[in-house]
């Protein structure tokens, strides 16, 4: 895993000039997790004036798919405030067609330029499977999803890293749903106005890193 921050720029988000570019808004969530992982957030956009600014409509610059896990909160994470992200949660960060189109009114409607797909170490959701250990209630269709994954299944059951390399081939699982089967998604990348970028959340460091 390797974090990618060199050749972007920073930009500074406001409600009227929607941020347009993947680069920017990619650099500005890597500073805003820097920020929050030395424990120095700036908690921005809190105010009461940003309340009635999106109170007329949003903007959010990035779209963020991530895991329902307590310990992920992407707006904390990312060190951002009200309106900043569109946020999709699930355990695993998996997606269906409800969530996928939820992705499409951000990118399609917002005109977002980036989907964050954000993983963890130690996925509650991925361990699960990994393990191999029975699962009760509905807790069985997670798994049984992440089962079927194709990118999963070619993971090794004797690789000793199994369950981080799972967590990465889920990543990408979701970054190829997202990709096939939204046309909407697929044409916007095309035309460059839309990249998606896959990461993982260190839980002890507060880190985010740019998975390849």
């Amino acid at each position: 895993m390797v974090m990618l921050v060199t050749g972007l720029t920073a930009c500074h988000h406001k409600m009227n000039q929607p941020v347009i570019t993947e680069n920017n808004t990619l650099e500005k969530l890597l500073q805003g997790n820097n920020r929050f992982a030395a424990a120095h957030p700036l908690h921005p956009d809190e105010s009461r004036q940003r309340k009635g600014e999106i109170a007329k409509g949003q903007h959010p610059f990035a779209v963020v798919i991530s895991c329902s896990d307590s310990r992920v909160p992407p707006e904390l994470i990312f060190d951002q405030g009200l309106g900043d992200l569109f946020v999709i949660r699930t355990a695993g960060n998996l997606v269906g067609g409800l969530e996928i189109g939820s992705v499409e009114y951000a990118v399609e409607h917002l005109q977002v330029p980036l989907i964050v797909i954000l993983g963890h170490e130690q996925c509650g959701a991925i361990k699960a499977f990994v393990d191999g250990s029975e699962t009760p209630g509905h807790i069985k269709d997670i798994v049984d999803l992440i089962k079927a994954e194709a990118e999963i299944c070619a993971i090794a059951k004797d690789d000793k890293d199994r369950l981080a390399h799972c967590i990465e081939a889920n990543l990408r699982h979701v970054t190829l749903q997202l990709q096939e089967q939204s046309s909407i998604i697929k044409e916007k990348m095309l035309k460059g106005e839309l990249n998606i970028v896959t990461a993982s959340y260190d839980l002890d460091k507060g880190l985010v890193t740019l998975l390849k």
